[in-house]
């Protein structure tokens, strides 16, 4: 690597406990911008699909107890993301919970984003109700899928290409 180039932040995904996930990113971008991109719903379809795609819908009721729901374009299997919000401590905190991988079982989400010099950490932790609930979402790649969304996060934060504007984003015809 040249002097003139920097490392590029790349996410941290730890096991701290039998039910929990934690990853961890930093991102070039005010702490308000981070947490407004995770709260605005023109702003989460833009960069939220792991694949990369605009959501084809995308719902936030942003208070306690409001619900979400994104929903991926281009595949009949993918399923919506939903949920419902706990905590909103703007631009510190986001507390959601989701259902989780067994019947009856839910996953709750934190979201804690910390900023130092303009540069934002954020702090992902996915609580799952037991240890084998954990493994279920390991086993479904949810540590690389939001890795992969957490790039496409940076991208967006970093004024990168509108999902709508880069062909290569766009579901097939």
């Amino acid at each position: 690597m040249s002097h003139a180039e920097t490392p590029r932040p790349s996410a941290n995904v730890t096991l701290p406990s039998d039910c929990a996930i934690v990853i961890t990113r930093t991102f070039a971008a005010a702490r308000a911008d981070v947490f407004d991109a995770w709260t605005t719903p023109a702003r989460i379809a833009d960069w939220w699909d792991p694949r990369g795609l605009p959501l084809a819908a995308c719902e936030v009721d942003l208070r306690p107890g409001g619900a979400f729901r994104f929903v991926p374009q281009g595949s009949t299997t993918a399923r919506a993301f939903s949920g419902q919000y706990r905590e909103i401590v703007a631009p510190e905190r986001l507390v959601f919970v989701t259902p989780g991988p067994s019947p009856g079982a839910h996953t709750v989400g934190t979201l804690v984003f910390d900023e130092h010099d303009g540069v934002t950490t954020l702090t992902i932790t996915m609580a799952a109700a037991s240890r084998a609930d954990r493994d279920a979402l390991l086993r479904h790649r949810v540590d690389l899928g939001t890795i992969q969304t957490l790039e496409h996060l940076a991208a967006h934060l970093a004024g990168g290409p509108a999902a709508s504007a880069d062909p290569s984003r766009r579901p097939p015809a």
